[in-house]
């Protein structure tokens, strides 16, 4: 699995943390950035991030800044992306099982490291359901090309 990486400036030490997590459990990491704690603005990291998604070019994305809520704000800008911001271990089940999210919003003021690695590899190993939960995503989908989401 291919995963997109980004955070502002708050979130660049959790990032790097994270990045070397996930690659030594196997996965295929492209860091979007920042590369320093210098300060920055998320939406210039977040957004490219996200847009891999889209594209495809990336199976899932991780993004972070300091609460989280800003990143999540830039990612759902972008149509058929659905991003969650999580915080705990159900929020991490729940995202994927019933809202088929592909993008992980992580707050750095929130996080403990160990806590995050197990939000990590359960938000990656948990799979969409489906069924009735189908239903409301392509309601989604509706809301997003009748706003005209690029």
């Amino acid at each position: 699995m291919k995963i997109a990486i980004a955070s502002d400036h708050r979130g660049f030490k959790l990032k790097i943390f994270l990045e070397k997590f996930l690659k030594e459990k196997g996965y295929e990491v492209i860091d979007f950035g920042t590369h320093s704690p210098e300060p920055c603005d998320y939406p210039d990291y977040v957004y490219p991030a996200a847009q891999a998604v889209k594209n495809k070019k990336v199976d899932r994305a991780v993004v972070i800044c300091y609460t989280g809520i800003g990143s999540c704000i830039v990612a759902n800008k972008l149509k058929g992306i659905r991003a969650a911001l999580v915080t705990d271990l159900a929020t991490a089940t729940l995202s994927r099982r019933h809202n088929d999210s592909n993008v992980l919003v992580l707050s750095a003021r929130n996080s403990s490291l160990e806590k995050t690695k197990k939000i990590i590899l359960r938000w990656l190993r948990t799979g969409f359901e489906g069924g009735r939960h189908l239903r409301r995503l392509k309601k989604i989908s509706l809301i997003e090309e009748k706003e005209r989401y690029v």
